[in-house]
């Protein structure tokens, strides 16, 4: 029988819901509505049942929570307040001002406590899923006999707004399949949306359709009954299946504007502060108030949660002892560390053979894979195209969680929170693929990723009109410049199979954000390093693979993906015809500007300013490089339906295009 809740149990939620509306109305900025009508379950959910240490916010084994709607912020900074994270009551004050760690929306890295960055709605729902993967992975990788490191709970609060966006549907339909039974969402079913009541445009009935999907679900009546929420809780505890246990609630519970839209997303104002404290019998002359007995009543989940901590570093400790090997692995992959040596796993390919850049990319993974067992992802869909794995003896199921390959179905955008959830959670090293075009389906996630420095790979083939046959829907045009974009974000685009093994150790070394390997569908060249650079420059991000025979080059041709290779078959004409030429291979504009100026002007040396870039993509961005005289060979349009030669011919792509202008930048004749 579980311990009874109290008047002080009641004063710390009011306690939660007196901080939120006092930060909103200091910053005059905010959304006072869901913490006032949602502060009874998050109460129940952080005071009976969520495993944390607020002295230690990234212990492993603790478990995790997402407030979903991130526009109610100011409900999770008076939990990590109240709770005992380093959040000062100082820095309630300052929510939404320059500088506090209290901003409009949680992000994750500036606040302690706050596990993912939230406030696109649906984010942080896939969040959720790939962190419930993730522990259930760990789980079952580094159990010995009955022991393991890892098991604990993902929980997370979810709004309508939430449930609304496709990219929910996409995680929840995934989380069903998985049966991941250690994941359990709060739904604050308040029937008010921004624009007004809920059913203008959402009348389905939401526990129905998470039945479908394969979920436990419950339904708590009133959200001010913490005995009915924490029953509720439990129970979801009991079941195999991921649960959804919705709560009604009112949204601004207790204030003038109640149950109304009015209460979503702006201030009370000094009267309705004045008017809802009033309602809650607390002295509406006074802000940010904590009581002595609401803080000592929540910091008691603290302290349980560091005694728990303790009793898991002994056990960890005695695993430690036991699995030697396997404790290393658990230490460095949550130090976000590989192992020693890892880079010679990476393959070596054979000069003269011919490869698609997708598939050099698959004999690393699966290479890395076995080297990084913690390297967890796979594909949407579409394994046997991306090589997102090639080979594989098994995968990510119910009742077999311990393979690191994952089949995320057609669920791109699913796929793409989920992996920001499993690089938040820590101890494996998340990867997803896709067809190049389609990660403008995901683009929410992958915006998120950089936003929160995830280091999560994405594997991006099918790159350009090289695509061929399958025709413009499925040839990417503008996608590699709109991630370059995008700060935070490394792109890289290998011209040739060892160049690949190279993108690949760039992408697991980068662990300031998330990477972007841009890799062809149709076989290139492998070339012959015998006369060239070696491609252990593409960890420059752009190097001279075949510089100018006889002295300064008179052109520097520059060249990404498949079209390195018509860069070094027009240098051969161009030779030929006594111009100087030099090729640079330029894989990643985000690499290259990381290294010294004077590395970028051996390569680009100020003083050449004929140049040309190629690449099969819009040329947005590309003069950077190639400066005010230089030409830049892209497209501009959309692509075709044709075999890929004839497309790279009928638009501009060849060698003989790249030939004849620069003979027309030198001002020599093309005939």
């Amino acid at each position: 029988m579980t311990e009874a809740y109290t008047d002080i149990d009641q004063l710390a939620v009011n306690t939660l819901r007196m901080l939120s509306i006092d930060g909103v109305q200091a910053a005059n900025s905010g959304h006072p509505g869901l913490p006032l009508g949602a502060a009874p379950m998050a109460y129940v959910l952080w005071s009976r049942f969520l495993r944390f240490n607020p002295t230690d916010p990234h212990w492993p084994d603790r478990d995790r929570f997402i407030l979903s709607p991130g526009h109610g912020s100011m409900l999770l900074y008076s939990l990590l307040h109240l709770f005992g994270y380093d959040l000062s009551l100082d820095e309630l004050k300052h929510f939404r001002q320059w500088g506090a760690k209290t901003p409009g929306h949680p992000e994750v890295g500036m606040t302690p406590g706050v596990e993912v960055s939230t406030g696109p709605l649906g984010q942080g729902f896939g969040n959720g899923v790939g962190m419930a993967m993730a522990e259930a992975f760990l789980a079952a990788h580094y159990r010995r006999g009955d022991a393991s490191p890892i098991d604990h709970y993902t929980y997370a609060i979810v709004s309508d707004g939430d449930l609304m966006e496709g990219v929910a549907a996409e995680a929840a339909s995934m989380a069903g399949h998985l049966k991941l039974g250690k994941l359990i969402y709060l739904y604050d079913d308040n029937l008010i949306s921004l624009d007004g009541p809920t059913n203008l445009a959402f009348t389905e009935n939401v526990l129905e359709r998470f039945d479908s999907y394969g979920w436990h679900t419950s339904r708590v009546s009133d959200g001010n009954d913490l005995e009915a929420i924490d029953a509720a809780i439990r129970a979801a505890q009991q079941d195999e299946r991921p649960s959804l246990i919705a709560v009604r609630t009112i949204i601004g519970f207790g204030s003038p504007k109640a149950g109304t839209s009015k209460v979503h997303g702006e201030p009370l104002g000094a009267d309705g502060v004045r008017k809802t404290k009033e309602y809650y019998g607390w002295n509406p002359d006074q802000s940010f108030v904590v009581p002595a007995e609401a803080a000592a009543r929540a910091r008691e989940a603290g302290a349980r949660g560091a005694k728990l901590q303790a009793e898991w570093q002994q056990r960890f400790a005695a695993y430690r002892a036991e699995n030697p090997e396997a404790a290393q692995q658990f230490e460095l992959s949550f130090a976000d560390k590989l192992p020693e040596g890892w880079q010679s796993a990476l393959p070596s390919f054979a000069a003269g053979t011919e490869l698609a850049t997708r598939e050099a990319s698959g004999k690393a993974l699966d290479a890395l894979r076995e080297r990084i067992p913690w390297l967890l992802g796979g594909s949407a869909d579409l394994a046997g195209s991306t090589k997102t794995p090639m080979v594989t003896d098994g995968s990510f199921q119910p009742g077999a969680y311990g393979s690191n390959v994952v089949w995320f179905g057609v669920r791109e955008h699913g796929m793409g929170a989920a992996l920001n959830g499993m690089a938040a959670h820590g101890g494996v090293h998340a990867y997803g693929g896709t067809f190049f075009t389609f990660s403008d389906y995901m683009r929410g996630a992958i915006r998120v990723a950089a936003l929160s420095h995830h280091p999560v790979a994405y594997v991006f083939t099918h790159d350009s009109i090289g695509l061929g046959e399958d025709g413009p829907t499925h040839q990417p045009i503008e996608q590699i410049a709109s991630l370059r974009a995008m700060p935070n974000m490394l792109v890289i685009r290998p011209g040739d199979a060892n160049e690949t093994s190279f993108a690949w150790q760039a992408a697991l070394e980068n662990t300031h954000g998330p990477t972007s390997l841009i890799l062809s569908r149709q076989k290139m060249p492998t070339f012959d390093r015998s006369g060239m650079a070696g491609a252990e420059g593409t960890l420059h991000g752009a190097y001279v693979l075949m510089d100018a025979a006889g002295g300064a080059p008179d052109l520097i041709l520059m060249a990404t993906g498949s079209e390195l290779a018509l860069a070094v078959e027009a240098q051969a004409q161009l030779t030929g015809q006594g111009v100087r030429t030099r090729v640079v291979s330029f894989p990643s504009w985000e690499l290259f500007l990381a290294q010294s100026q004077e590395y970028r002007d051996s390569v680009l040396p100020p003083s050449v300013t004929a140049r040309i870039s190629i690449e099969a993509g819009v040329g947005q961005g590309w003069h950077r490089w190639v400066g005010d005289r230089g030409i830049v060979m892209g497209i501009e349009h959309f692509g075709a339906s044709a075999p890929y030669k004839e497309i790279y011919q009928h638009f501009g792509l060849t060698v003989g295009d790249i030939v004849k202008n620069g003979l027309h930048l030198l001002g020599r004749s093309t005939t």
